[in-house]
């Protein structure tokens, strides 16, 4: 693996091999329930053996229970993706930005200096996020604090394969951004095969799987794919074929990011 800068990768010596393309169980990753109301499957940052890749300091599935969440509290120099899975969610912070998240929904904090902001479940039903937590790029620090919401209406989509694959961060998404990478959401149809497009030449991949069930077939071998597991490849990767399950569509997030591996 080659050698990186602390300030942009940090992962778990020897964690990760020097292959093309690794899959990694939902159960390498921690999983925490610090409070009764609150669980956290933690892929990059927290616990986890990918503590830091590329600037983006977090990725993890978070559930909150019905009628609590995080009330007020501050972020400094970062730039926060919220990305909503299942329930809903609303927000509020200091700079006048507020508003419910639904399904698909994808919403971009930009902390600056200083922002407080709460995120809560006053709902009947449990709600469900992938939040992703990005340094902000050293030109863009002294900026004011922001925020920004988009409706899945509002992603720009396309079909590969059996899947529909959203725009999220760069590309031609209309989210604006003040980090380095591309993100979008690939929504698999049941039974349906995809095949995630490799990194260019100076990307590596993390792509996250959300929801469902299936299997990846990667040079030969055929390995299930489950909720929360990672995928990490180099722009090396050879064609990779994701089947969904027959009775069960699969969602994942693909998160290419300045090479990290």
């Amino acid at each position: 693996m080659a050698s990186f800068a602390l300030q942009e990768t940090l992962i778990q010596p020897d964690f990760v091999r020097d292959f093309a393309f690794q899959h990694f169980p939902a159960s390498t990753f921690p999983s925490i329930n610090p409070v009764h109301w609150l669980n956290s499957h933690f892929a990059v940052g927290g616990w986890s053996p990918l503590q830091r890749l590329s600037g983006m300091l977090t990725a993890h599935m978070t559930r909150i229970a019905p009628r609590n969440g995080f009330t007020w509290h501050p972020h400094r120099g970062l730039e926060i993706y919220t990305w909503m899975l299942e329930g809903k969610l609303y927000h509020e912070d200091t700079t006048g930005g507020k508003g419910e998240l639904l399904p698909g929904d994808l919403q971009r904090m930009f902390s600056g200096d200083w922002i407080e902001h709460q995120e809560l479940n006053p709902f009947d039903e449990p709600a469900r996020v992938i939040q992703i937590w990005f340094i902000a790029d050293r030109q863009h620090r002294g900026l004011e604090p922001h925020y920004q919401q988009l409706s899945r209406e509002q992603l720009p989509a396309r079909r590969l394969g059996d899947a529909t694959v959203y725009s999220l961060i760069g590309g031609d998404s209309p989210m604006q951004q003040h980090m380095t990478g591309r993100l979008t959401a690939s929504w698999l149809d049941a039974g349906g095969t995809t095949s995630p497009e490799s990194p260019t030449a100076d990307e590596d991949l993390f792509l996250y799987v959300t929801d469902g069930s299936g299997e990846v077939d990667y040079n030969g071998q055929t390995t299930p794919l489950q909720q929360y597991d990672v995928i990490l490849a180099t722009p090396e990767m050879q064609t990779a074929t994701i089947r969904a399950s027959a009775d069960d569509g699969l969602r994942y997030l693909s998160f290419y990011l300045p090479s990290f591996l």
